[in-house]
C-alpha cells in the first residue's frame, strides 16, 4: 500500500514537470546578419513581410589603377535593387546593374528556421532561385545569338547558424547555369560552395567576410574566386555596407563566374551597399 501511495504521489509530480517542459516557449532566432546580404551573397535574413528594401550598390574601379584614376574612383559600376517581404518565409526582388546592362530577379523561401526552446532547431535553411539577362549589345551579328542566349540562372541553398549574439556562419552550395558560353571548353553548369560569416563588434557595427570557391566545372583561366571583406554600419533606418571585393559585377551569376580581380595584385574594388526599408502594408 505504501508503494502504491508513493507511485500515486510521484505521478502528479512527473505530469507537472512534463507540463513545465512543454510550456517552454519556442522562439525563432533572427538577426543572423544585419541585412539580407552578407556582402555580395544573399544572407539567411529575409525582408520583413510588407516591407520594401531599396538597395543602392556601388563599386569603384580597381584600386591598383593608381593616382591617375584616383585609385579607382573615376571608374564605377552600380546596381539598383528592390526587394519585398511577401510572407514570413517568402521574399522576392529585382534589380538593374550597369555591368553588362544586366536585369535580374530572384525568389527566396525559408525552408527551415533556427529555433530555441521546447521545439528547438539548430540552423536555418533557405532556397534562392535567380534569373538574369544581359542586355549589352553583342559584338557579333551571329544569327544564332537568340534572346535566350543572354539568360543566366542560379540556384542557391543557404545553410547557416547564429552561434551567439556576435557570431553567425553560413555555407551556400550554388549551381550556375549559363545558356551561352564562349567555347566548348567552357561548361554551361558550374558548381560553387560559398562560405560567409559575420562578427558583431558593437551594437551598430559588424565585420563580414565571404569566399566563393569553384568546386566543379570549367571556366576561363582568367577568372578568380570571389573574395570580399567589409563592415556593416547601422544608422536608424539605413544600413551602410562598406567593403573591398575582387568582383566587379553585382548580379549573382557573374559574381560567381566572371570575377577577374586578383587580391595579390591589388585588383580589388572599394564599394558600398546602402539599404533603406519602407513599410508598404501592415503585416
Amino acid at each position: 500500500m505504501l508503494l502504491a501511495l508513493g507511485l500515486f504521489a510521484q505521478a502528479p509530480d512527473d505530469d507537472l514537470l512534463s507540463e513545465l517542459g512543454d510550456s517552454e516557449p519556442t522562439l525563432l532566432v533572427n538577426a543572423s546578419f544585419k541585412t539580407n546580404r552578407v556582402i555580395n551573397l544573399h544572407s539567411l535574413e529575409n525582408t520583413a513581410p510588407g516591407v520594401m528594401d531599396f538597395k543602392v550598390s556601388h563599386r569603384f574601379g580597381f584600386v591598383d589603377q593608381g593616382i591617375y584614376d584616383l585609385f579607382g574612383l573615376d571608374n564605377a559600376s552600380m546596381r539598383l535593387g528592390f526587394e519585398f517581404g511577401l510572407t514570413n518565409r517568402l521574399a522576392a526582388g529585382f534589380g538593374r546593374a550597369s555591368y553588362q546592362k544586366t536585369y535580374d530577379g530572384f525568389i527566396k523561401y525559408k525552408i527551415l528556421r533556427q529555433k530555441t526552446g521546447a521545439k528547438s532547431f539548430p540552423f536555418t535553411v533557405a532556397y534562392i532561385s535567380t534569373v538574369a539577362i544581359k542586355t549589352l549589345k553583342p559584338q557579333t551579328d551571329n544569327p544564332k545569338h537568340f534572346f535566350s542566349s543572354n539568360l543566366n540562372y542560379t540556384h542557391q541553398l543557404l545553410i547557416g547558424r547564429k552561434f551567439s549574439d556576435k557570431l553567425s556562419l553560413q555555407v551556400t552550395p550554388i549551381l550556375v547555369h549559363r545558356n551561352l558560353v564562349p567555347t566548348l571548353a567552357i561548361d554551361n553548369d558550374i558548381f560553387f560552395v560559398a562560405l560567409a560569416g559575420r562578427m558583431k563588434l558593437t551594437k551598430w557595427v559588424s565585420i563580414n567576410a565571404e569566399y566563393i570557391p569553384k568546386v566543379s566545372g570549367r571556366l576561363d583561366e582568367k577568372y578568380r574566386n570571389s573574395l570580399s571583406l567589409g563592415f556593416d554600419i547601422e544608422t536608424g533606418g539605413h544600413v551602410f555596407q562598406l567593403h573591398f571585393t575582387n568582383s566587379t559585377s553585382m548580379s549573382d551569376h557573374s559574381i560567381f563566374t566572371e570575377t577577374v580581380g586578383d587580391w595579390a595584385k591589388g585588383q580589388i574594388h572599394f564599394g558600398f551597399n546602402i539599404s533603406r526599408v519602407f513599410t508598404l502594408w501592415n503585416k
